[in-house]
């Protein structure tokens, strides 16, 4: 998660909400990503989309099944849905999105049992510091 937030503060110094992303196999770090929606005119270009595309790209599949991915802030719906179809082993996150997370707060896409794929999760890890970054981000830009 050390590496996420990183990853979390580049975005922070690019003008990015501050999301970082690290992709781990076998452990290994196979992609290190953050947010570059705006950088990149792209809204898709979230940390752990362009983790995701990079690790597998770097495997020999698409499917993530003994990956883990630590990512800074609780996906939203976007990111939730592409960890189910890279069929994720586990996500780590930091702190919650009360406003647009899809994995506990707003939605609970990764353990829904409809779903043909659940992944394992494990959150607030180093909660405070990740959500001090968010904090300070959108206070510096008030």
């Amino acid at each position: 998660m050390r590496l996420a937030l990183k990853a979390a503060s580049l975005a922070f110094i690019e003008g990015e909400i501050p999301v970082g992303a690290v992709l781990v196999k076998d452990g290994e770090i196979i992609a290190m990503a953050h947010n570059i929606r705006e950088t990149s005119k792209d809204p898709v270009a979230h940390a752990e989309i362009i983790a995701l595309r990079d690790g597998a790209k770097k495997g020999d599949s698409w499917r993530l099944t003994d990956a883990a991915l630590y990512v800074t802030k609780e996906p939203c719906v976007m990111c939730a849905g592409a960890m189910v179809n890279a069929r994720l082993g586990r996500l780590v996150y930091g702190c919650k999105d009360t406003k647009g997370g899809a994995v506990d707060s707003l939605y609970n896409l990764l353990s829904d049992k409809r779903l043909n794929h659940q992944v394992e999760v494990i959150s607030g890890v180093l909660e405070d510091e990740c959500a001090e970054m968010l904090k300070r981000f959108f206070q510096e830009r008030r």
